[in-house]
């Protein structure tokens, strides 16, 4: 028996055995219909269980009328399933063409079709057609490759085996928006699958999804490439090849457009943890002022998070990172943060208003500042003086959180009346201020 036959075997076996278990559950519904009628008072004549027995027998033609059409329905779909994988193994290109449709269409309805075509060896005939010049032929097996790598691990295996990423064009600018949005969506696909042997981070494929992000005009497929990318970045072998490819400049450039900042964000944050990563963000000419601006981006409590986090993991123990920090303005930024961002982005914020305060008292020390003169240890000041010098410092705290307040509530552009906010912080005590 050849393979054809035996699979036709195969389907109408599991038809038949699909049928008669349908037919079960129906005479078992008939049965409880019948005994809750047996077990209620009769009420009806001859003429109405004649009646109800009509009802029973047009009920019971309709059920087996509707399985017949399931089962001509799944002979058909078998049919179709022999007949594209044959026209795409041995047809022309055209017949493979509309193999490759017809493959689409049956792959988006179940798993175990999916895998089926899989063995019938669809899935490299599709692979070697990516690499034709033809755009529908390239696009309809672009589409049927989407649909088979829908959630089986083994299909995108079996892709990746096919040698799919040597198949992607090498000039982006030849390829249509709409060819290249479907390749974002398969290789977003594949590298799902990037934390197993198989390695997505080559210079081809990074060099192909940055040509994507700085052309395509469509941001669901900068979306996509992005998505590609923030998968790449949390394998931490993947981060050589990606800062060496100059991704950590992409995603930074990215991450100044509210649409896009999340994700390239989220993706900078895998690769700051790195050596290489957190090199390539110290050197950036955008460094530190492109994140505190996203900070200031109150109608993004995420973004201002992943900012954050990037600038604590650049500013730990590393002094000049703090300098460039604090002369780009960073600190009436982050007592922003810490008054009015999300829990998440206070305690962050917090934690690098500590860093600042901490420096600056290093910085101060105990005998810095212009030395007039010199007091014997244990000589009491005039109580006048004292008095006096206490004064003075209370307005400079005062003046200088009146000066930080203004410039939170023209940021925050609150609705209520700034004056109860800036009273609120006048009667609090300085030592309860993270800064």
């Amino acid at each position: 028996m050849s393979p054809s036959q035996t699979h036709q075997a195969m389907s109408t076996s599991s038809s038949i055995w699909f049928l008669s278990c349908r037919k079960l559950k129906f005479f078992t519904r008939i049965r409880r219909f019948l005994q809750s009628k047996a077990a209620r008072k009769r009420y009806g004549s001859s003429s109405s269980e004649h009646s109800n027995k009509l009802i029973i027998k047009n009920y019971t033609d309709k059920e087996e009328d509707q399985l017949d059409m399931e089962k001509e329905s799944e002979l058909d779909g078998s049919v179709v399933l022999q007949k594209s994988v044959k026209m795409l193994h041995f047809g022309s290109w055209e017949e493979k063409e509309m193999a490759a449709k017809a493959i689409e269409k049956l792959a988006k309805e179940d798993i175990k079709t999916r895998k089926l075509m899989a063995e019938l060896g669809v899935i490299h005939m599709l692979v070697s057609m990516v690499a034709t010049d033809v755009v529908g032929r390239r696009r309809a097996a672009i589409k049927a490759l989407i649909e088979l790598a829908n959630g089986t691990f083994t299909n995108k295996a079996l892709m990746l085996e096919a040698g799919i990423l040597s198949k992607l064009p090498k000039d982006i600018n030849v390829i249509e928006e709409q060819t290249r949005h479907e390749f974002a969506e398969l290789l977003s696909s594949l590298s799902s699958i990037s934390n197993t042997h198989f390695s997505l981070a080559t210079s081809e494929i990074l060099q192909f999804l940055i040509g994507i992000l700085e052309s395509a005009s469509n941001l669901e497929t900068k979306e996509s490439c992005l998505g590609v990318l923030y998968k790449l970045s949390a394998v931490v072998e993947n981060a050589g090849p990606m800062v060496s490819n100059g991704i950590v400049h992409t995603l930074l450039k990215l991450s100044s457009f509210k649409e896009l900042s999340e994700k390239a964000l989220a993706a900078l944050g895998h690769l700051v943890v790195t050596l290489m990563g957190k090199k390539a963000m110290e050197d950036s000419s955008v460094v530190p002022e492109s994140l505190i601006e996203i900070l200031t981006w109150e109608d993004k409590p995420i973004c201002q998070e992943l900012s954050a986090y990037i600038l604590m993991i650049l500013a730990h123990q590393s002094s000049t990172q703090r300098d460039k920090m604090s002369k780009a303005g960073i600190v009436p930024v982050i007592l922003e943060v810490s008054l009015l961002g999300s829990p998440l982005a206070q305690k962050r914020a917090m934690k690098l208003l500590q860093w600042f305060k901490d420096e600056r008292q290093a910085k101060m020390g105990p005998h810095s500042g212009p030395q007039t003169g010199r007091v014997a240890i244990g000589s009491p000041l005039h109580p006048r003086e004292a008095q006096e010098g206490k004064k003075m410092m209370k307005n400079l705290v005062k003046q200088s959180l009146l000066k930080n307040m203004e410039m939170i509530t023209r940021r925050a552009n609150a609705a209520g009346d700034s004056s109860n906010l800036k009273s609120l912080v006048l009667s609090t005590s300085s030592k309860s201020l993270p800064y």
